[in-house]
């Protein structure tokens, strides 16, 4: 295992062993109003985060938690591989190199910024972040922004299990007891409804991107080429097919424990649309349905999600 990818699996693993030894109310803490974990975040990092410089030619993947970050990261990745490779001259074939730095802007160090600005191009950077709490250079420098959304019921079941699965956030006797607690805003990140709303004022931007995660799934060749087309990268078919091969889910889960080490286990469950269905309840269809739509529902992002396809019983 090369050292990037060793510094990914032990930032998490570090984390989980920290939260192990954690009551359950003191794994979250809050800044600016929302709730992060303590093993992964700090308001020292958020405020050193400001002196990030972003570049025009930055790749950014904005995702909320369980929206398929590691997923289309992993396609990202692969598509920075493959450019290098080129422009080395190099035979073009991704293989298992990796960033630099740990992906997730807001996850790390207070130096962690100082040492990214002299990263060379292309950086590729996660967040799960709202735009406004992104540094400021990241608009102002107009970087390009892959958005990925998933319709809300499958990714409060996946969160649910995420978070039963994982010692650094709080876990859940019950998933009633774990809806109430996603429908009143006291989730890692904030409110799923409020980062949709929040993002939805950058839809119509040139230089934002949104992919939703049924659509990738649907069709994974043509999510990935349009990816590569609105980052500038072009691919041949061979490069094309094995990125999509590397990112499925089998291949990912496959990988995971190379990847992600002890993270992996928990991180790939099922990769897979509706299972939301064996957990709701009609009371909670009908609350969910209600607050999409009030929130939502008439917005370009909400449109987007084909709620009535992927959200009604």
């Amino acid at each position: 295992m090369d050292k990037p990818r060793k510094k990914f699996a032990d930032i998490l693993e570090k984390a989980m062993d920290t939260g192990n030894t954690m009551d359950r109310d003191e794994l979250l803490f809050s800044y600016k109003g929302i709730l992060y974990p303590v093993t992964l975040c700090s308001a020292e990092v958020f405020r050193a985060m400001e002196s990030l410089e972003a570049r025009s030619d930055d790749i950014i993947l904005a995702g909320y938690p369980k929206s398929g970050t590691n997923w289309v990261g992993q396609i990202l990745s692969d598509l920075v591989t493959i450019l290098e490779k080129r422009t080395q001259n190099k035979a073009s074939s991704v293989n298992d190199e990796e960033l630099e730095e740990f992906p997730y802007l807001e996850i790390g160090d207070t130096e962690k910024y100082e040492r990214m600005n002299k990263l060379p191009s292309r950086r590729v950077i996660f967040t799960h972040l709202l735009p406004e709490n992104l540094p400021r250079s990241v608009f102002r420098n107009k970087a390009k922004i892959l958005l990925l959304i998933r319709n809300p019921k499958d990714l409060a079941t996946s969160f649910y299990h995420f978070s039963n699965s994982l010692s650094l956030l709080p876990s859940y006797e019950t998933w009633d007891d774990f809806f109430v607690a996603f429908m009143t805003k006291k989730m890692p990140w904030g409110c799923y409804f409020e980062y949709l709303s929040k993002w939805n004022k950058y839809a119509d931007d040139e230089n934002v991107m949104t992919i939703t995660y049924e659509e990738l799934k649907e069709n994974p060749v043509l999510g990935v080429k349009n990816i590569a087309d609105f980052f500038g990268i072009s691919l041949t078919d061979e490069e094309l097919h094995i990125i999509v091969e590397r990112s499925s889910f089998q291949s990912m889960k496959k990988n995971s424990q190379k990847t992600h080490g002890e993270f992996g286990k928990v991180l790939f469950r099922k990769g897979s649309v509706s299972d939301w269905k064996k957990l709701f309840s009609e009371d909670q269809n009908e609350k969910m349905d209600k607050t999409f739509e009030e929130r939502i529902g008439g917005t370009k992002l909400g449109k987007k999600l084909k709620y009535e396809i992927y959200c009604k019983a």
